[in-house]
Formats: structure tokens, sequence, C-alpha cells
């Protein structure tokens, strides 16, 4: 449950973000909002990074290179 909801978390910053392509820095601007959703995780960015690579994964997002995605 605390995984999907890592995804789903981190999809709907990605979602805020409300453009095509963005950075990591832009998901980045989500930490403190996904740490106090998530108190029990002291390692937000790595999680960020990994959820993006989920996210990747599952054909939702695609990495551009460089810290640079698109929504698919």
């Amino acid at each position: 449950m605390s995984k999907k909801g890592w995804v789903l978390d981190v999809l709907n910053c990605v979602e805020e973000i409300d453009q095509a392509e963005f950075t990591l820095d832009d998901v980045y601007k989500f930490e403190n909002y996904l740490s106090e959703l998530h108190p029990e995780n002291n390692h937000a960015k790595p999680k960020i990074r990994q959820q993006l690579q989920v996210l990747r994964d599952s054909g939702i997002l695609e990495f551009l290179g460089r810290g640079h995605y698109r929504v698919t």
C-alpha cells in the first residue's frame, strides 16, 4: 500500500506541474509536501527518483536524459 501511495503521490505532483515536459527539479519542489505525506521516509529525493523510474517503466513517463521527463 505504501509503495502504491508513493507512486500515486508522485504522479499527482507531476500532474500538478501541468506540462508535457518537466525536470527532476520541478518534482523536487514537492519534496516537503511528499515528506509530510510520508513522514516515515527520511529520504524523499531518492524516493522521488525511484518513483519516477517506476512511472517510466510503466510507460506513463518517458525519460529524456539529464533529469528531463515527458508525460506519454
